[in-house]
């Protein structure tokens, strides 16, 4: 019987190593995100209460927040649905299915491999997702085949390690926020460019340095003693590739489907807008930007209206997690904002902070609420108000305190199970099954980062 996505049976005797039993432990004692968002609304309308803010004030506070992130939820929403149907078209299947025949040593694989999500991710976050796990069973499959040795389980925890990358990229949720026009704190600290974020010296050297470490401690911890593709049947069903229904259309309207000139008259469309924005208006890259170029390139690789559609069913799944979590944490974030509980945290931390110690913190901060909250722009508006204001007050910038934060924000993602079980559910696996080895690239993000955001120019 075939291994359900939610909870599928460990295909190898579980590992008794220390890294094992820690992620068993953390898999087991951290919440849901929707709890956690409760877990959080209570422990800040507490503090509130305590700092002296009327329930009534409280009350306002969090309505204010509650629906003010429709229009970013429904963003956020496009960003992961379409990257979902981007990573299923023909081509990313394809340039990935030959691109897994070149390598012919470990190192090659696991350069390879990993390059191919670093850049994918850097690109568009939600694209490295959804390469990630066919990056990993194609290059297994093909391993396995040459007699490569390369262990599947530390193959998937290597690749989804360099989806880091994806914080410093075009797809940054927080640096792209804070770049478009009326975002929530444009009050406090104005519409902040890319240039001063995700290009700055610190972030591009930070991405270097992070990719040829990852490539390098992939190579020199890859197991001994390799678990092939072939021990995990379910994934190695998913090498075969995915077709979408091609059948013969029976009548005018599945015609017009299936017709590329149809299609044609949205792709020209779609490029008039990308030409006003980017030409005619000359304005940056930001939310709406981005999901204009996915949504373009989707139609366009997918060629017709019929696959395009197909593919945009089975994608819509993916976006469940932030259709209501968002909103969650703005009326968090609304508690923060409009009482007194944000400029008192603030104050606490610039209390405890000098220029060289505050990026540290930021990231340990950033790491332990991104645990509880898996989502890069809800953690932002949580903890940006506090954040901007700490970084101010010990004489650096908001953009040397949104970098520092983006490490702790990722960090959530490498120790927190979330983002291992979609991947693992991508990928039919167990995610305790490669969880452990997945901290092993946590340790080497927040080493890197709070190095390189500490000293580097930002």
């Amino acid at each position: 019987m075939a291994q359900t996505l939610e909870n599928p049976e460990p295909a190898t005797q579980p590992s008794t190593g220390r890294l094992d039993r820690f992620a068993l432990v953390m898999g087991r004692l951290v919440p849901d995100a929707i709890t956690a968002s409760i877990i959080f609304m209570l422990i800040l309308a507490g503090m509130a209460l305590a700092l002296g803010n009327s329930p009534a004030k409280i009350m306002d506070a969090y309505s204010q927040g509650l629906w003010s992130l429709l229009a970013f939820t429904m963003q956020m929403t496009l960003i992961i649905t379409l990257s979902s149907v981007l990573g299923s078209t023909p081509f990313f299947r394809k340039m990935i299915l030959t691109l897994s025949r070149l390598p012919n040593t470990t190192t090659q694989v696991v350069a390879l491999a990993v390059l191919i999500v670093a850049v994918a991710s850097y690109f568009y976050w939600g694209l490295g997702i959804a390469l990630c796990p066919l990056v990993a069973i194609h290059f297994a499959r093909e391993a396995e085949r040459k007699g490569i040795k390369v262990d599947f389980l530390f193959l998937l925890a290597t690749v989804w390690g360099s989806h880091a990358c994806w914080q410093y990229g075009l797809s940054s949720s927080a640096a792209l926020l804070m770049a478009t026009p009326g975002h929530f704190l444009e009050k406090t600290t104005g519409v902040i460019p890319l240039s001063t974020t995700i290009w700055a010296p610190a972030s591009i050297l930070m991405e270097i340095l992070y990719v040829i470490s990852v490539v390098v401690v992939g190579r020199l911890l890859m197991p001994k003693t390799c678990r092939p593709l072939s021990q995990f049947p379910e994934a190695y069903k998913l090498a075969e590739e995915e077709v979408i229904s091609t059948s013969e259309p029976q009548n005018f309207p599945e015609r017009l489907e299936r017709n590329s000139y149809v299609l044609s008259v949205l792709w020209l469309v779609l490029a008039g807008w990308l030409y006003n924005h980017f030409v005619t208006k000359r304005l940056g890259l930001d939310i709406n930007a981005l999901n204009t170029i996915l949504l373009f390139l989707c139609l366009l690789l997918h060629r017709n209206v019929h696959r395009f559609t197909e593919a945009l069913k089975r994608a819509v799944l993916s976006c469940w997690p932030v259709i209501v979590m968002y909103h969650l944490y703005a009326g968090v974030a609304g508690i923060i904002q409009h009482t007194s509980v944000g400029d008192f945290l603030a104050s606490m931390i610039t209390m405890v902070s000098t220029p060289y110690t505050f990026p540290i913190i930021a990231v340990i901060s950033g790491t332990i609420v991104a645990v509880f909250v898996p989502s890069s722009g809800g953690q932002w508006v949580i903890q940006g108000f506090v954040t901007s204001k700490a970084a101010v007050a010990v004489g650096l910038t908001v953009q040397r305190g949104l970098l520092a934060l983006s490490v702790g924000d990722h960090m959530g993602n490498l120790t927190a199970p979330f983002w291992y079980v979609i991947v693992a559910s991508i990928t039919r696996i167990n995610f305790r099954e490669f969880y452990g080895y997945g901290l092993i690239y946590a340790v080497l993000w927040f080493v890197l980062g709070v190095i390189v955001f500490t000293f580097a120019p930002c």
